[in-house]
């Protein structure tokens, strides 16, 4: 019996240990347990990933775990139904599409919230017995570019590079990486070996200015999509100044005249010009790469969103193999994943073009070997549909049916309009998932409820290929079930053997000794040590990282230099950047570029749940340049509109330096089920690049307006409440639903319009004043709701609202002040900047102005930026902007 499995039989508390549910930094977290609940969490203080440390999200993680909002029952057509009826009834489909059509008439959409146990299941149900590779993953939108450009240079999908790294370089580039926002526990590793090492310098490369600017020595604001012309003349520079390492080009590489001649027609004056930058400014970058012993390139979506992702991942690969700095401590290009599966789903084949276990699936002996391994009676031959053809065939009738598991394809994919028309066209849509509300699920025929992240069990793999046990701690509601065994139950619904699976422990058996199967060290990826683990032994797996070392050590990869190619050397290729073809005009004048924020995760399904993390930004935002908000006539806070070639979309303004002229910026998280019209997935076009199928989502033309808005009205309401018209904005508050919405016209007496239309039964008051109104309803006694209308968008204290709602009764002197709108002082403290201990901009400002100069001061004396860290980047900004330096005493004497 296991120590837990103690502590729950004599109901004592007791502490277990997990990985995070968010980005591919693969976080370790220790959750304290009580009664079989979940009751604290904080970070496993010797997970190698994160050594204790959480960013905001992570520390808020059981905020996001209770029950309401789930999908609960599977459903048919809309109505429940038992587990018996829909799976017979997804199976039989499934099968009739295939014998009506052939296996190339389904498709599995899939996601790297999967676990790898999930992930490896649906691949060997669709690529070995459907016999279609019709299988593809969410991680297409994000990483798909990296992973076709380690295959071209190395042979294998092989991130070289780990986390220590980052803090044993002696230079670290970001670039199309907002690392300080998107991955905070590495913004912590790197910022704590800068300050270690003060010789350490960083450079940021950005279209725009961002919260990771404050760590760089150097920012290079370069012209968007322009980044494969930096390291074209990055390595052009190198050529000419004595930065290649011809021993290394000579013996471990091939190709590479190739790609340094092309590189030579990339003088500094036509980078600049390329890049728009000063030629000073790449003198010194360069300089700096060409004069440091150790650099290392970090890169993420700003870098594989582009129609030539690829190219651009190959140029950093170039110059690093080039100048010989990789696989050396704090050396090499070095790809970041976005999702906490991303590369497990990498691992077991989870790109439409990818067969299992890192094997070729357009090789014969490959797929002769996979299919002896599985015993399976068909086998793909040739690559699936990658996701964005995937729904075109869809949406042209070519592919019948479509399994969605755990992904929301209307809100991340690009060109919303056409996604939707391939789901109503569909004849059959199958959809996994564990919350009951989503802008896919209305397109579902039959619906699987799906475990959701704690309950889940499993293992997931991190971007520096480390494995990490996922441990489900509690159990599923109702009749939600894992994915693995909801795969299996369909698998063996359809009449296929070797699916008969008890445990994921069986599942991660097979994976792990077919990674070794006939491997003969041909591939990095070997996981055969792992294999046979008893039930209890995979239970205590600690993590561990690949490629295993046969005695028992830590290896490297390409250890030996010699790689998974034929020739086992690394290949370089000549590259000829080109930028976006998503090209502004005249008539769509501003490129808008789109990512994530600091205290949200994808499309908020599961940080939406959360009070603390909405407190940060709690609305869709464009951001733009104040010349351009000028010629527009936008307002700090107005709503504005971005129409492209595809769609349209209205967020509110925000006015920033950060921001190019003629660009701007969106964040990617606001669904349906938050925001009426801000899914900035609805302006791209379906763009890809050639080889990797990712989409160009960093980069589309857009046309701004300033969007006149006659009347708005802030909601705080115990009840969730429908919304149909105008543009409204959701979020969670502690004690129920804050909505802002948006009206064209001042038309709605706020009382008459909320009785009508949310049918609230109870004591109304209002009272009006110089084009405001504001609202109390009560039911016995208790607060029911609060409104407040105006011509500018309300700016209420939230936390006054919660300690309003949070009392059994509203006194008078609450009511009074609610209907004239004058908070408690102490609520009035401007934004949230530190969602850990609910400090505010007011009080930082006040801190920094009564002397606080530094964000260990602000620190100490309020407790923002001491926990995770990700608030240090604003705090440093609101320094520079509000400290005010001592003047130094005059001598007598002078």
């Amino acid at each position: 019996m296991t120590l837990a499995k103690e502590a729950v039989a004599q109901n004592r508390p007791y502490s277990a240990q997990s990985v995070c549910a968010y980005c591919g930094v693969g976080c370790g977290v220790e959750i304290d347990m009580k009664d079989e609940q979940p009751k604290s969490i904080r970070g496993t203080s010797d997970h190698p990933a994160n050594f204790g440390r959480l960013c905001v999200k992570g520390q808020h993680l059981l905020d996001t775990i209770g029950y309401e909002d789930r999908l609960l029952y599977p459903e048919i057509n809309h109505q429940r139904a038992s587990w018996a009826e829909a799976v017979e009834e997804a199976a039989k489909g499934l099968s009739n599409i295939i014998t009506k059509h052939g296996p190339e008439a389904v498709a599995f959409y899939v996601s790297g919230q999967l676990l790898t146990e999930d992930y490896y299941l649906a691949n060997k149900l669709m690529k070995g017995y459907i016999g279609s590779a019709n299988i593809d993953t969410n991680s297409r939108l994000c990483m798909s570019s990296a992973v076709a450009a380690y295959k071209r240079a190395f042979g294998e999908d092989v991130v070289p590079c780990d986390y220590e790294d980052l803090e044993q370089t002696d230079l670290l580039i970001l670039i199309g990486s907002n690392a300080a926002w998107t991955h905070p526990v590495l913004y912590q590793r790197m910022e704590r070996a800068k300050r270690l090492n003060p010789d350490m310098r960083v450079v940021l490369v950005d279209p725009r200015r961002t919260a990771s600017a404050e760590l760089s020595d150097q920012f290079l604001q370069i012209k968007p999509g322009s980044d494969a012309g930096l390291y074209n003349g990055l390595l052009n520079y190198l050529t000419q100044h004595n930065g290649l390492d011809q021993a290394f080009l000579e013996q471990y590489t091939e190709h590479y005249d190739a790609a340094i001649e092309a590189s030579q027609h990339w003088s500094l004056q036509r980078t600049a010009e390329f890049c728009g930058v000063l030629e000073s400014e790449l003198k010194q970058f360069y300089h700096w790469f060409l004069s440091s012993e150790r650099v290392v390139s970090f890169y993420s979506m700003g870098i594989n969103q582009s129609s030539s992702g690829v190219d651009k991942c190959q140029a950093i690969i170039n110059a690093h193999l080039a100048s010989g700095k990789i696989l050396r401590p704090g050396c090499g290009p070095f790809s970041i994943t976005g999702q906490p599966n991303a590369m497990g789903g990498r691992e077991v084949g989870g790109l439409a073009n990818q067969l299992t276990a890192h094997m070729e699936l357009q090789d014969p002996d490959d797929r002769a070997r996979v299919q002896n391994y599985w015993q399976s009676p068909a086998m793909a031959n040739k690559p699936g549909k990658m996701a964005v053809d995937m729904f075109s065939e869809i949406a042209a009738g070519n592919i019948k049916a479509v399994w969605i598991m755990a992904t929301n394809p209307l809100v991340s994919l690009p060109n919303r309009p056409d996604v939707i028309r391939a789901l109503e066209r569909c004849e059959l849509v199958i959809v996994s998932e564990c919350v009951d509300k989503s802008d896919t699920l209305p397109f579902a025929d039959i619906k699987f409820p799906a475990s959701a992240w704690l309950e889940k069990n499993g293992t997931v793999t991190n971007s520096e290929r480390r494995i990490s046990r996922q441990r489900g701690l509690i159990p599923s509601p109702a009749e939600a079930k894992p994915d693995w065994e909801i795969i299996a139950d369909v698998a063996q619904a359809m009449g296929f053997s070797g699916f008969d699976y008890q445990h994921p422990a069986e599942i991660f058996d097979e994976w792990v000794k077919l990674t070794a199967h006939e491997n003969q060290d041909r591939r990095q990826l070997n996981l055969g040590e792992l294999g046979d683990l008893s039930l209890s032994e995979y239970d205590q797996l600690k993590p561990v990282q690949w490629p295993l070392s046969k005695n028992g050590g830590r290896a490297k990869p390409f250890e030996q230099k010699r790689f998974s190619t034929a020739s086992g050397k690394a290949r370089l290729f000549a590259i000829e950047p080109k930028l976006p073809k998503q090209v502004v005009d005249a008539a769509f004048p501003f490129l808008m570029n789109s990512g994530r924020l600091r205290d949200q995760w994808h499309t908020m399904s599961r940080t939406g749940r959360s009070a603390s993390l909405n407190g940060h930004i709690d609305r869709p935002y464009i951001y733009i340049n104040p010349k351009d908000a000028i010629t527009l006539g936008v307002k700090p806070g107005g709503l504005i509109k971005a129409a492209s070639r595809i769609s349209e979309v209205t967020a509110f303004a925000q006015i920033s330096d950060d921001i190019a002229s003629g660009q701007c910026f969106m964040p990617i998280h606001w669904s349906e089920q938050f925001a009426s019209s801000a899914n900035v997935s609805n302006l791209y076009a379906s763009i890809v690049d050639p080889i990797s199928g990712q989409p160009e989502s960093k980069q589309a033309a857009v046309k701004l307006e300033a969007v006149g808005c006659g009347q708005f009205i802030q909601i705080y309401s115990k009840a969730e409440l429908p919304f149909h018209e105008g543009l409204c904005v959701k979020s969670r508050g502690h004690y129920g639903f804050h909505y802002l919405l948006a009206f064209q016209a001042q038309s709605h007496h706020v009382v008459k319009y909320l009785q009508k239309r949310f049918q609230a039964d109870g004591e109304w008051l209002s009272f009006s004043s110089g084009g405001t109104e504001n609202v109390v309803c009560l039911g016995d006694g208790d607060v029911m709701l609060l409104a407040f209308s105006g011509e500018q968008a309300p700016d209420i204290s939230k936390e006054w609202l919660d300690q309003l709602f949070a009392k059994e009764s509203l006194t008078l002197e609450d009511i009074q002040s609610v209907l004239r709108r004058r908070a408690d002082e102490a609520f009035e403290q401007g934004p949230k900047v530190c969602s850990c201990f609910n400090v505010h901009q007011k009080t930082i400002v006040d801190e920094i102005q009564l002397g606080a100069s530094s964000v260990e001061e602000l620190g100490r004396r309020l407790r923002c930026g001491s926990n995770c860290g990700s608030c240090k980047p604003e705090l440093s900004q609101l320094i520079s902007t509000h400290h005010i330096p001592q003047s130094c005493p005059v001598s007598e004497s002078a």
